[in-house]
This record gives structure tokens, sequence and C-alpha cells, in this order.
């Protein structure tokens, strides 16, 4: 079984620095070292002895301020002391060392390390559920994410906590982590719980009652001080609860593959020798043992073949353009003395020195400026732009300032906010100037992450024109399988250049500031470098995606998708706090009437949330000293019968089952579970300045080229159920204007019939039936008037599973009604004899895998599937499921693209003042005045329908109402 593990770096630093005796220094050097020796001994330990098939370090990228906690709640962390001086210098020194060893760091700006463990968790799980995960961690807060196949793991012990595990040393579910930490509280991260209750009572308490909602219903049976304490303290929980339940939704560039433990993807020379120069002789014998056939010769720093390391004089930036205009002087090249000489990681990076960077304070100088980047532009030069902001939510943050750079090397900032006002120019005066600048279209422009930029300068009333290029998005083009898309990251791999910390700036922890608030000696050089780093990394990762063909992928779908999603996350969607409120309260009346529904219908009260009681109810017999119903056990963990959805849901479908508990159990989780997870946290989600919640798109997270997006993550509302459904009825459209969704007809489908080219597939979507049916009477050989339902769900299975690759086991599940394996096997035979097109084209883009590395989509984007060359069977199966999905799924995800770009660019001409909001999955939402609604459906169908030629029809399906559940 494949494993992944997730390292809670910072959680092993403290312990690593904590561990090891101070005072430990690099005898060449003479830096600080007890923690990189306990960190990287850790690791060592981890790769050889526990052999993981995949590895990954996640990190804070910048303290624990900004992130959503810390919006919510101000003083959270605010009391924690900040690292000692000596730990900053070895974790830089650690990150290092990963980097040589081919190891991934994931850290995203204003998300803690927790948060982004369990968003890689949840996406492993959801996208490769044969992986197993290790998460090396003890904290406690990660209890939160244990399920079969997550555990936590301790490497100094070789201990391994399951559910198992968990509950036996806490007496809790990993489902119950939650409300345990938010009775408890955290002194340490300022979490407020309730004061004299410590980890065991709160898990006692949890364990007894099942969840914090069941103890506060029943708080009168908690006697003595302590249920006095939970009453006198109780309203301080929801927020608690709220800080300690762990985001999974972040947007976090994380792919498997790039975190493949192997040994061949080392600096096998300059790690080694790095060690050599740390004084660490015992870690360089274990690093040669794992590096094994890949450790240089002993006696050499370097292979011969290597190329040598650059020193700071080869490394000074590029000489000033000659025709560079006089009065921008400030861009003339500093001396070579200026330069810090950052070290490359790699033995193939140059590593450039800082840049001639400067801070534009009068109006004649950024008129200047203004001036030398029109005729730059004029002269075909692109222009790299970026914001420095209060906070990362563009649409509600407030403008600091705005870096320019159209020459490497060379970049100016222009404060907007700052501690020192009187320094430079105010917001009219900048944006006054800047402005016509950014929205001239005829200037190229690029950036880095610019849909950023574009929602925060259109906040301000900045419409940028002529974006060309994106350097995140370019890396995403050329390799969507990357670790990381983060500008410092591709600085390191691409240019050799480490970029200034933002820490730097404003530090970390419970001293962190906002950018505001920092000196502009720093911010100035901070933000000017960004742009300058923008524009060389566009240059950089441009030509990369040229030389593998995919420049009109990235220039005519991908860069000019930046300005759809940002018109989206600008536009927002209107969402009815009152009816979130209402449903609410409905949900949880409904929820007390399932628990008297089940008490009347039990042998024997008892508490619905506890797993324990529950299992006695269902499964003793009708005359033990607390009778149950005598049901049958279905599965046992060492704890006991297993009340499981699983288990309740075999039992809820059994007709020899009379009983309504299980079936009852199932609907009050699943209520529970609307309450917390969406209606409460779509109100949170609600922008107060707009009414209306503004979610983040992202183009540079899955590797099969799909959207995803986050806070929050609407593509996970449930659909499948009425009462998940009618969550959408919160979502509205402004007085005197409706929602209109436009959504494409078995989009998939369609697209494996076209690449297939399979004739009966073809012809059963020209015959314009039921898609099912018709598959189903073709299978089945009978007229479609035949089919039975039971037929009809097995051809649908089979044609939604079918480029997941779908095995029979996976069917007989799915089809239930005590379907065989067998059966469900010869239902995949049929369906692939009667459609051997099919069969032939998947069997040609696993083919594709193993001939060219690769499998690509219909419009060339890329994806590398190294595992169909795996001597594994498992991964080898696992990359042919790859190979198929990335080209159907792929090509599904073009085609919705180039839909939102044709609607996009026609859209105010057909339909004035209509607007896009939001895109999921195969599905578009638009905002209309009620009396063109009508014209926008024309206008939506036709475009959406012609945005690709297929060899089937594309079907589109349209509606409009006040909400989104009517549309």
């Amino acid at each position: 079984m494949p494993t992944l593990y997730l390292v809670d770096g910072h959680a092993q630093f403290f312990r690593a620095y904590h561990a090891i005796r101070p005072g430990m220094k690099s005898p060449v050097t003479d830096e600080p070292t007890n923690m990189t020796f306990g960190f990287l001994g850790m690791l060592l330990k981890v790769l050889r002895h526990d052999r993981p098939d995949y590895l990954a370090v996640v990190i804070d990228a910048s303290g624990d301020q900004g992130t959503f906690r810390s919006r919510i709640y101000p003083a959270y962390k605010a009391n924690r002391k900040p690292p000692p001086e000596d730990m900053d210098p070895q974790v830089d020194r650690c990150v290092s060392l990963m980097g040589q060893m081919g190891i991934p760091v994931l850290a995203v700006e204003g998300v803690e390390a927790d948060d982004t463990i369990a968003t890689v968790v949840r996406r492993v799980r959801r996208e490769h559920p044969e992986v197993e995960v290790r998460i090396v961690s003890r904290d406690k807060d990660l209890g939160q994410l244990v399920e079969p196949m997550v555990h936590l793991f301790d490497p100094q012990t070789d201990t391994v906590l399951g559910v198992e595990q968990l509950f036996e040393s806490k007496g809790v579910r990993p489902d119950q982590v939650v409300d345990m930490l938010a009775l408890m509280g955290d002194p340490v991260d300022n979490v407020p719980g309730v004061r004299g209750i410590g980890i065991k009572t709160a898990a006692k308490l949890i364990g007894e009652h099942g969840s914090l909602d069941a103890l506060l219903a029943n708080l009168a049976q908690v006697k003595g001080k302590t249920g006095e304490a939970i009453a006198a303290q109780k309203d301080v929980l929801p927020l608690s609860r709220s800080l300690v339940v762990l985001k999974d939704d972040v947007d976090v560039p994380f792919e498997l593959e790039a975190s493949r433990v192997d040994p061949s993807r080392a600096q096998a020379a300059e790690v080694l020798e790095e060690l050599h120069r740390l004084g660490f002789n015992r870690h360089q014998q274990d690093m040669r043992a794992w590096l094994g056939a890949h450790a240089p010769a002993r006696g050499g720093a370097a292979s011969p073949a290597g190329p040598a390391r650059a020193t700071p004089a080869a490394a000074k930036p590029p000489a000033p353009k000659t025709d560079a205009p006089e009065e921008f002087g400030l861009f003339n090249p500093p001396p070579e003395s200026s330069s810090d000489g950052p070290a490359a990681d790699g033995p193939a990076m140059q590593a450039f020195a800082r840049g001639d960077y400067r801070m534009i304070a009068t109006a004649a100088e950024l008129d200047a400026v203004v001036a030398a980047a029109r005729r730059a532009g004029a002269a075909g030069a692109m222009l790299a732009f970026d914001c420095e902001t209060t906070s990362l939510s563009p649409v509600s943050a407030k403008l600091c300032g705005i870096s320019l750079s159209f020459e490497a090397g060379k970049g100016v900032y222009v404060p907007i906010r700052s501690p020192e006002p009187a320094a430079h120019l105010d917001e009219a005066a900048v944006l006054a100037r800047v402005g016509p600048l950014l929205e001239d279209a005829a200037i190229r422009k690029t950036a880095h992450n610019a849909k950023f930029d574009l929602v925060a300068l259109r906040a301000a009333g900045i419409r940028v024109r002529g974006l060309a290029g994106d350097s995140m998005v370019a890396s995403y083009v050329a390799d969507a399988t990357r670790s990381t898309h983060r500008m410092d990251a591709l600085a390191e791999a691409v240019l050799g250049h480490r970029c200034i910390p933002i820490t730097d700036l404003i530090g970390s922890g419970r001293h962190q500031r906002r950018f505001d608030e920092a000196p502009l000696s720093l911010a100035a050089p901070y933000a000017a470098e960004d742009a300058d780093v923008a524009l060389r990394l566009s240059q950089a990762l441009e030509r990369q995606v040229d030389d593998l063909g995919l420049g009109e992928l990235y220039r005519k779908t991908e860069v000019p998708l930046v300005e759809v999603l940002a018109e989206l996350e600008f536009n927002g969607i209107r969402v009815d706090p009152d009816e979130l409120e209402r449903q609410r309260r409905g949900l949880e009346a409904r929820i007390e009437s399932l628990k008297a529904e089940i008490e009347t219908a039990a042998p024997h009260p008892f508490n619905v949330d506890s797993p324990k009681q529950l299992a006695e109810a269902l499964f003793n017999a009708p005359d033990a000293a607390r009778p149950g119903l005598g049901l049958k056990v279905v599965k046992r963990t060492k704890t006991g019968a297993s009340t499981d959805v699983e288990v309740l849901e075999r039992l809820a479908q059994d007709p020899d089952v009379d009983s309504p508990i299980p079936s009852k159990i199932l609907e009050y989780r699943q209520l529970s579970k609307l309450v917390g997870t969406y209606l409460v946290a779509l109100r949170e989600a609600i922008d107060p300045a707009t009414g209306r919640i503004h979610a983040s798109f992202h183009q540079t997270v899955t590797a099969t080229g799909r959207l995803s997006s986050s806070d929050p993550n609407l593509q996970n509302i449930p659909i499948r159920t009425e009462v998940g459904r009618a969550i959408r009825r919160a979502f509205v459209a402004d007085p005197g204007s409706v929602l209109l969704s436009a959504d494409y007809s078995q989009i998939e489908l369609r697209v494996l019939a076209h690449l297939s080219q399979d004739p009966n597939l073809i012809a059963a979507f020209e015959s314009g039936t039921d898609i099912h049916r018709a598959v189903a009477a073709e299978v089945c050989g009978v007229p479609v008037a035949e089919v039975t339902d039971e037929q009809r769900s097995a051809a649908k299975m089979v044609n939604f599973g079918i480029v997941y690759g779908i095995t029979p086991w996976g069917l007989a599940r799915r089809l239930g009604g005590g379907t065989s394996n067998e059966r469900a096997r010869r239902i995949i035979e049929d369906y692939k004899r009667r459609f051997s097109g099919i069969d032939a084209f998947l069997a040609k883009c696993v083919q594709d895998a193993r001939d060219h590395g690769f499998v690509a989509t219909i419009l060339g984007r890329r994806r590398a599937v190294p595992q169909v060359q795996s001597r594994n069977p498992a991964e080898r199966a696992l990359g042919e499921r790859i190979a198929i999905n990335t080209v159907v799924q792929g090509s599904a995800a073009d085609l919705i693209k180039l839909a939102m770009l044709r609607i996009h660019a026609g859209l105010p001409a057909a339909v004035p003042g209509a607007r896009m909001l939001l895109q999921i999955h195969d599905e578009l939402v638009f905002e209309v005045a009620e009396p063109r609604a009508a014209a926008l459906d024309a206008f939506v169908r036709r475009e959406m329908a012609a945005a690709m030629a297929l060899r089937v029809p594309l079907e589109v399906g349209t509606s409009w109402g006040a909400t989104w559940a009517d549309a």
C-alpha cells in the first residue's frame, strides 16, 4: 500500500530544537545547528526505516497572524512568545536542505500549516483512496483528521495513532476531537475554553455525551463545579469550536506525484557538501545510505559533470539598456558591492544580486516612471505590476502600494499607505497617474498571481487591461505537478534567487504587523523585488511553455481566463443571512424531532451522539440488562460493534431490519453536518460591506486543468438531497434581477464520444433520447422503450464510472440491491463489447502515457504520468486511471474554459448589465435584470454550444429564478 508522509514542520522544528543541547555550532560557519541536526536526523530515520512512497514537509508561511482565525478572534495566539533568535536561521537551513534533497515544502501565505495538512489529506483521500496518509506529528489538533487510512505518526517512538488508538488513549472518536478541543480550550494558542477543564475531563464528557451540542443540551446531568463552569462559560464555546476546527478547502498547490520520494531528484553532491560544512558526520553516512547509487564517489564535493556554483561576481544583474531614458536614472545598475550574493540552492542555479529597487515619493518621479513605462511598452516591453494590500482578501483589502518593473533587475515601489504618510503621495494622486497606465490595453502586462492584483485594483476603481502573462499560470502550464507555484519557491528553482522573506517586514507570531505598518525602508525593496521577479519569472517560464509547444494554450486560454476569474471574484454572489438562519433553525428543529423519534423507537433511552450507546441499542439482545433490537453485528472494531455510515446504510437497506433507527440516525448525522459545515460557515463568509460571498476561484491547483474554489468551497455544497439543495435558496439575486444557471449535459460522456469516435456512443447521443437509457438498450440488446429502471441505473453507473476505471466490485457496491461482483463484471464486459471504440481509446490513453511519459487534453494541456511505468501493480493501475481521467476530464475542463472566455468577451454588448458570478464544475451562474433574462438565456446557450466543435452535439440546460435553487 503506497504511503504519503506529511511532516508537521514547525512541530518537528521545535521538538528538535529543545531536544538537542544549545550551543551546537558548525565548525565551518559557526552557525547554530542543534535544531537542524535533530530535524534532519528525524527526517533521515523516516526516509531510511519507514521508506515512504511520498513525503512532503508542511510549514507556516509567515506566522499565525493574517489567518482566518486571527481575523475572527484577534487574540488568537497573541500570547505566544516569539521563537528563539537562533531558531529562524535554522528553519531556513532546513528548508534549503530539503530543497537539495528534492523534498517539497508546502507553505501557503495566510494559512496555518494544520489547515494545509488538512487540505492535502482530504484531497489525497478523495483523489488517491489507495494511499495511506501518515501525519508526522503529535499535535492533538490533528487528531480530527484521523480515519482508517489516515494516521498520526511519532517517529521518535515509532507510534502510529489511528482511530482505535485515539479512542483507547483519549476516549473519543476523530469526529469528536473538535468538540473536545473546544471544551478544553488551549491557553498556548489563546483559544478560550471552559476554565478548569483539561483534556481528560473534556474527553470524558464528549465521549459520554457524544458531542458538545448534546453535552450542552443535557447540562443538567453534569453535576458539581464542572457543570457550573460549563454553564457559566458556554457562550464562548461556538467561537472556540470555530478556532479549533481545521479548514480542508484552502488553496494548496499540491500534486501527489511531486512528493514522490526519489533520491535521483536530490542534488547529491551539494547536500553532502552542506552536511560536511555543518559538521554532521553521522548524517553524511545516513544521507549516503539513502542516496544509494546516486551518491557521488567519496573524496569529491561535486560530480565532475556538475556545473560550478556561481560566485557573486558572476551573478551581478544584467547591464542596463543603452536606450534607457535619462529621467529614469533610478534604474541605473547598482555597484557590484551592493549585491548580497544570495547562494543558489541547486548546482544549476545562477544567483542574481539584488536589483536596483527604488521608492517613488513625488509626483514628478511618478510621472517620469509612467512616461518611461509607456515608452518601453510601445517598444514591446512587458510591464510587470504587483499590489501590496492590508489583507489577503482582495475585495475588502486596502491598497498599501503598487510596484512596477519593465526591465529585469529594476523595480519601483509607489507607496499609498505606510507609517510615514508625509513621505509619499496619497492614494488619489497615485491612482490618478498609475491607473491610466494599467488600464491601457496597448501596454502588455504580467504579474504573479495576477488575479489577486486585478481584484484588489478593481476594488480601488482600476480595471486592468492588456494582461498578457502571469508567471504563476505559466509555471502551472509548464508543469502542473510542481509542488508549489509560489513566487519565492519559483524564484529559487527557476532563477536561483532567494527573495526577501515577508517576515523581514511584518514579523511573525504576536509581533506580526500589517504591510502598511512596515517601515518604508523595508517595504519598498520587498515590493519592488516582487515586480522584478514577476517579470523575470514570466520571461523564463514562458520560454519553457513555448519549448513544450503550449504557448497557444497559455496565451489564448489560461492567461485570458485570469481576467474572467477575477471578474467572478469581484462580482461575488448575494447571500441571504436570514434564509441561512431560517434553515438552521428548521434543521435544528428537525434534529430535535429525530432525536425524539429515535428515542420512541429505541428499546431503551440512549444518547444518539454516543456510538457506544447506539451500538447497545442496535445490537444488544432484547432480554439484556440494557435491552437492544438484537440486530446482527455488521462490523467490529477493537472497541466493539461499529456504527459508522457504511454499517448504518447496510442496516437501513436490509429488508429484514424493520426498525427506523438506522435510517433516522443517518438523517440525524447528515443534518447535523449541514448545520455546522454549511449554514453556519456560509453566513460567516458573507462580506459585510457587499452582502455577498466572494469565493476564490483557482486555475493552478488541479492537475487535470479543472477549476476549484475556496473561501468557501462552493463546489462542495451538497445537491444530492433535498435539504442539501435547499441551501441554494440562500443564494439570491439583487432586487429586480434573477439568477440564471446554465450547465452542460453529460459533458464528459460527450467528450468521451468525441475522443473515442465510438459509433454506437455517437449514435446514442445523436438519437436525442436519454443517453443512459439508450446505452442500456444497446448493452442489453432491447428496444429503448423496454429498458427497465434497473438496466438504466446500471448503464448510468458504467457511463460515469468508465472514465475513472470502475471495477466490478465498485459497480456492485454502487448498484446495491445485492448485486454480485460477477453480475457487475458481466455488465462492464457487455458495455465494453458494445462500445469497443471506448475500450480502444482508453487503452490508447494508457499507451500514450507509457510511450511519452504524459497525456494531453484536446487543447494540448499535459500531465506527466510516471506511475504507468511502476513495477508496483497497484501504482501502475493508478497511473492508468490517471491517464484516462486526465484526457477526458481535462478536455471537459478545456471546454468550460473556452465557453467562459466566449461569454466574457461578448456579454457586455449582448446583454448589458448581466454578470457571470460562479463556475461550479460544468455549471455557470449569472445575474441579470429580469426583463433581460430571456436574452441572456439565448446568448449563453449559443456561446456554450459553440465553444468547441465535437463529433456529438453539445446540449446546454438553462433556467432562472430569484434564487440559485430556482435557477
